[in-house]
């Protein structure tokens, strides 16, 4: 009977885990990167701007009207929306489709290529070693 206790305990535990783990969300649009259409220069808020004594952590929108790229002195509103750091490039709603590679992040899809390019090099040089 402790036992079944135990056990119904645990996995009330365990579903209220994964519900906090749900509700949270973890791309907020706070920490997304904006890039200039002119010039290519993004804006991460995580860096800041050490040029116009911009602090790290400094959302775009709260940017000073006065601020410029520091690249080619573009104004705010010449800039777009690319999104957080390390996030699946892409379309979201084609994220879904293909073998599932479209979901990974650009470093990541640069492990498994080169890697896979590596691990196929070595097999081909271990070829020689066959008599």
């Amino acid at each position: 009977m402790d036992i079944l206790r135990i056990a119904n305990n645990f996995s009330i535990e365990l579903v209220d885990s994964e519900l906090a783990m749900t509700t949270e969300t973890p791309d907020s649009p706070a920490l997304d990167r904006y890039e200039c259409r002119a010039c290519g220069y993004t804006y991460e808020p995580t860096k800041g701007d050490d040029r116009a004594q911009i602090a790290p952590g400094t959302l775009f929108a709260e940017l000073p009207a006065t601020w410029r790229c520091p690249v080619c002195s573009a104004r705010p509103a010449q800039f777009e929306n690319i999104g957080p750091a390390g996030s699946p490039s892409g379309f979201k709603e084609n994220l879904g489709y293909g073998l599932g590679v479209n979901t990974l992040t650009p470093g990541q899809k640069n492990l498994l290529i080169f890697g896979g390019l590596a691990i196929a090099f070595l097999l081909f040089m271990s070829l020689y070693g066959l008599q």
